[in-house]
């Protein structure tokens, strides 16, 4: 598969499964810049550094998908979806957050699909079927 997407971000706490992550991604060859942030403040400080650079033609740009984490230290995955929303307003409407976790807990299902920010809610690891049909389902006329 050629690229089709400038940038994905990883924002999990767990280091091996971003290892995993990032190889699966690496493989399917879907992105041209794969971003890893291990919390969500990171994360949004990559996000707030992207956009204000994104005037300069900078290298890496804002990404176009999000996987992210729901259990994490000090910023869990539904904190970071309330600032991501506050960003948002004025950044880039355009981008799908898929919450990628291994919670069994059905409230959180429910409650990410009662967020319109977010676009999916998968179970980890992440897997070459889950980015194909991701990537049509969301990606298809790019």
């Amino acid at each position: 598969m050629k690229p089709i997407l400038n940038c994905i971000l990883l924002i999990d706490d767990d280091e091996p499964t971003n290892f995993m992550s990032n190889m699966v991604l690496e493989e399917a060859n879907c992105t041209r810049h794969i971003q890893i942030e291990e919390s969500g403040q990171k994360a949004l400080a990559f996000l707030c550094n992207t956009k204000d650079s994104s005037q300069q033609k900078s290298l890496v740009q804002y990404p176009e998908l999000i996987f992210l984490d729901i259990n994490m230290p000090a910023m869990n995955g539904w904190e970071f979806l309330e600032k991501f929303m506050e960003l948002k307003k004025d950044a880039h409407p355009e981008t799908i957050i898929i919450m990628l976790t291994t919670s069994i807990n059905p409230d959180d299902k429910i409650r990410a699909e009662k967020l319109s920010v977010v676009a999916g809610f998968e179970n980890k690891p992440l897997t070459d079927n889950m980015i194909e049909k991701l990537l049509q389902r969301h990606f298809n006329n790019q």
